[in-house]
């Protein structure tokens, strides 16, 4: 028996079709080229503004985390204007107070951490004289001399450096004035921003950006306070640790612990490689590995247990996302941009959930409906 032969058909490409797909696909190309050109002259004019912006964000951020003592004062009475007065006084009092924790220890410590530094130094010297390495004293200091004389090389450079640190110090004495200034403003005026900025927009951008402009605000305060209460737990207990282990500097170690929380995985890292340092430069390798355990598992107990706990309505955010923002963030603007990683990244995925949401279809389904009368059953 002969086996059976399939039919060859062969396929002819319409020209019609492949015509209206390159159609499609250029007019898509256009479109996206206009967005990534709003985009870019968006970022050029933020740039041209930003000694204005930089203020305006880090009062919205301070607005953010000073925001529920004053929504407690204003629901038991208190004035606009006196409760905003009242918190920022206190806001004052309490950043006037870590920063007396830093300068203090570290004022009082400095000598004798400068000489258990050179303490280390000696012994790591002492360690490159002998085996394996095998580093005389000879090239020890002639590697001295070389770097002392580019040093005095670039005194130019390092004048201008610190005349360009001054000015640095100048700007953000400026802009920390404005950002209390600004805080204060919103604190006192912010339930009456979103009903005016719904007045100033025609259609339904009066519906849309304050609706948007809500969930951004609510999404940053989640994100400030969250981190501020994983800071805190991490301060505590990573503390803690250094105190047992008589580790100098262990408040301002604690404080940059708090700070570094708010730029996530890569402020914990920054912060645990300082703590490792000065527990190897002052009691040496052992209290040092004893430090990088505690901050091992401390870490762990912030990913597994604190956050998932605290940050149960938090940024929706995977973690990969927030590493790529910060990583970022940081290449495109510094310290500055993986501060600000974050949060734009959780704005950035608001607007886009809230115009997903408009431009879904509704659903046509009445929900499942009683057997005998065919009306929709009440959820």
């Amino acid at each position: 028996m002969s086996p059976h032969r399939v039919p060859c058909v062969t396929a002819t490409l319409s020209s019609t079709k492949a015509r209206a797909a390159l159609r499609t696909s250029a007019r898509t190309s256009g479109e996206l080229l206009l967005i990534f050109l709003m985009l870019a002259v968006s970022l050029w004019l933020l740039g041209r503004m930003w000694s204005i912006v930089w203020p305006l964000v880090i009062g919205l951020l301070l607005t953010t985390l000073t925001w529920p003592p004053m929504r407690f004062l204003l629901r038991r009475g208190w004035p606009p204007a006196i409760a905003a007065s009242v918190v920022t006084v206190l806001f004052l009092l309490v950043a006037a107070g870590i920063v007396a924790l830093i300068a203090v220890p570290v004022a009082a410590q400095s000598g004798e951490l400068s000489d258990r530094v050179i303490e280390g130094v000696q012994e790591l010297r002492q360690w490159a004289a002998g085996p394996p390495l095998n580093i005389d004293d000879a090239q020890i200091n002639k590697a001295f001399d070389n770097a002392v004389s580019r040093a005095q090389d670039g005194l130019g450079s390092i004048t201008g450096a610190v005349v360009t640190g001054v000015s640095t110090v100048l700007n953000g004495l400026v802009t920390a004035i404005l950002a209390l200034f600004l805080m204060f403003f919103f604190l006192k005026d912010g339930p009456r921003f979103l009903p005016w900025l719904a007045r100033q927009l025609p259609g339904r951008l009066a519906t849309d950006v304050p609706t948007v402009a809500a969930r951004g605000w609510n999404t940053l305060g989640s994100f400030v306070r969250s981190q501020a209460a994983v800071g805190l737990l991490d301060a505590v207990l990573i503390g803690l640790g250094l105190w047992i282990l008589d580790v100098p500097l262990v408040l301002p170690l604690a404080v940059l612990t708090f700070v570094s929380a708010f730029v996530p995985i890569i402020g914990a890292l920054f912060a645990g490689f300082v703590a490792v340092l000065i527990a190897l430069v002052s009691n040496g390798l052992t209290d040092a590995l004893l430090v990088l355990a505690i901050i091992v598992v401390v870490q762990q107990l912030e990913g597994n247990v604190f956050q998932p706990m605290i940050q149960s309505r938090g940024l929706g955010l995977h973690a990969a996302v927030i590493l790529l923002a910060v990583t970022l963030g940081g290449s495109l603007a510094g310290i500055v941009g993986s501060l600000l990683a974050v949060p734009v990244a959780a704005l950035i995925a608001v607007a886009w959930d809230y115009l997903r949401e408009q431009l879904s279809e509704p659903s046509e389904d009445p929900g499942p409906t009683a057997p005998d009368t065919g009306t929709p059953v009440p959820s």
